[in-house]
């Protein structure tokens, strides 16, 4: 039974060190000082923003440079959200719709999606006609 007492007190100074040390560390942290970084010159690349009153530097990518910015999407334009065929189309150029009527039926990796209209309006042109193979982001129907 002595041997079990050692082991427990072992295991309560080990936690007691590892708390000390942790709270060693945070003074540490505290005692810190935000050092202010040098200007950015405009050929440097640097960004400089704000984030909770520290001012921080870094360099941004190409690719983020030269996204796309972001655009709402029109209702009015239905496009296809997965690369597929067109199984079978349920409206007509000039045909009146309401929301949340079938359009028309696209098939891809064997099962078939049914495109419904989000909002009420007249079909303006239809892009795609049964047996078409369609692409991702492919413009299928128009409406007024």
């Amino acid at each position: 039974m002595k041997v079990k007492r050692k082991a427990k007190n072992v295991i309560a100074r080990s936690k007691v060190t590892r708390q000390s040390e942790k709270q060693k560390a945070k003074s540490k942290k505290q005692q810190a000082k935000i050092v202010q970084p040098p200007e950015p010159e405009e050929d440097s690349g640097l960004f400089a923003f704000t984030y909770e009153g520290v001012e921080y530097m870094t360099l941004l990518t190409k690719k983020f440079t030269e996204r796309k910015p972001y655009s709402r999407p029109n209702p009015k334009k239905l496009f296809a959200f997965i690369p597929g065929t067109i199984v079978k189309v349920f409206v007509k150029e000039k045909e009146k719709i309401k929301k949340g009527e079938n359009l028309l039926s696209l098939q891809a990796m064997k099962m078939n999606n049914d495109i419904t209209s989000s909002i009420d309006g007249t079909i303006k042109k239809m892009h795609v006609k049964k047996g078409d193979v369609v692409v991702k982001n492919q413009l299928l129907v128009e409406l007024r």
